[in-house]
């Protein structure tokens, strides 16, 4: 179909999100890249679709936009441009690898064994447990549902993700912590963190209650998030072992370049090595 005759609609966008549930897509990258099809629809008023066009929509972007976000709403046109087969790629931005993470934005392991505390104060069990879930044995809060009664009982939980299968090993302190935990609810079998009526508890339930620890807690609550957890495991697991592709296993990552965005550090070990290099010589006495 000629470009210059294509136009964005309700229909041709509900489509494209059909195509990407058949590619077992995340739901909620169905519903970002159906949001970006539509916002640069907009800027389109109505006009047909252009290779120009989008241009002049990703430079609009970079007034408002972190570059990353920008790339991230590309991604979902371009993929929408390719479905249709309309013959248009815009070029993502060319962004610099980072290789310190900011200090403001990494959870301490001091800071964590803070937020324990505070859920230990607050006498709020199950978020206690979460966080030590999620922490020890390193795993995506989505994840949270594959640790049942069953997976905690043999040590391990076998993960079903887009048809991608790794597993989960169940630290034993964890294991125990956790055995003490169904005992005392009476819990049986099936998912071990769940609401009231007994279904899972979902990653807003999660997100608020940690956010609820910090004031006691006193830890910034931009800090406080699930994956902040995840990350945290990566970072102690490779200040033990010094083993990226161990970690990667772990972490059920299928690129090292991945993993290595995990194990980023504020620069203050490099900081500490260059200190200690003795490579400076004073010209004169001190």
């Amino acid at each position: 179909m000629p470009n210059n005759q294509f136009f964005i609609t309700a229909e041709n966008v509900k489509q494209y999100a059909a195509y990407l549930k058949s590619e077992e897509r995340a739901a909620a990258t169905i519903k970002k890249y159906a949001r970006d099809i539509k916002a640069f629809a907009k800027s389109l008023n109505g006009e047909t679709v252009t290779k120009e066009a989008a241009i002049q929509w990703k430079n609009t972007l970079l007034e408002t936009h972190a570059a990353a976000s920008v790339n991230a709403m590309l991604a979902g046109i371009n993929g929408f441009f390719d479905f249709f087969e309309l013959g248009i790629k815009i070029k993502p931005l060319k962004i610099q690898r980072t290789i310190f993470s900011s200090k403001a934005k990494e959870l301490t392991l001091d800071e964590y064994k803070r937020l324990l505390e505070s859920a230990k104060n607050q006498d709020n069990e199950r978020i206690y447990h979460i966080l030590q879930t999620i922490c020890s044995a390193g795993i995506r809060v989505s994840e949270l549902t594959f640790i049942t009664v069953e997976a905690i009982q043999t040590g391990r939980a076998e993960v079903n993700n887009k048809g991608k299968i790794r597993v989960i090993f169940i630290p034993n302190d964890l294991k125990n912590l956790l055995l003490r935990y169904i005992r005392k609810h009476g819990i049986i079998s099936g998912c071990i963190f769940i609401t009231k009526n007994g279904r899972p508890l979902d990653r807003s339930n999660i997100w608020n209650a940690m956010k609820k620890l910090c004031e006691t807690a006193g830890v910034d609550r931009n800090k406080v998030f699930p994956h902040a957890l995840r990350k945290l495991f990566s970072r102690v697991f490779y200040s033990k072992e010094r083993d990226l592709s161990k970690l990667a296993d772990l972490l059920g990552h299928s690129s090292l370049s991945t993993t290595r965005i995990y194990i980023m550090d504020t620069g203050s070990e490099h900081i500490r090595i260059i200190n200690s290099l003795g490579l400076v010589m004073p010209m004169y006495g001190t």
